[in-house]
């Protein structure tokens, strides 16, 4: 897969990187669910430029929730890993890796 390849305003090469990056740390401070990054916002049309969402069906937050939440899956199952947005304590929306379920490994 090439990493240059984007996935709406997602750069699988940048998410590689990053996600390599929080699992080489050790020290987060919840290690199941480390913040890749924050888009410095909880505005939906903010949000909607920022991800390039541009073919969202309904502009409402259920219409972005749902977006998100397939954008999520795609760019999860392209990274074999485990992705999910979600609003931060101040009210801003970040991408978010799970690293609460292991890979299972058949002997």
């Amino acid at each position: 897969m090439d990493d240059g390849i984007k996935i709406y305003g997602m750069c699988l090469g940048r998410l590689k990187h990053q996600i390599n990056i929080a699992k080489a740390k050790e020290n987060h401070p919840s290690p199941e669910n480390i913040l890749l990054e924050s888009y410095n916002t909880g505005d939906m049309e903010d949000i909607i430029d920022i991800l390039e969402l541009y073919d969202i069906e309904e502009r409402n937050f259920d219409g972005l929730s749902t977006k998100l939440d397939e954008l999520s899956f795609t760019v999860s199952t392209l990274l074999c890993e485990r992705l999910f947005f979600d609003y931060t304590a101040q009210g801003e929306l970040g991408l978010h890796l799970d690293l609460s379920l292991k890979p299972v490994v058949s002997t």
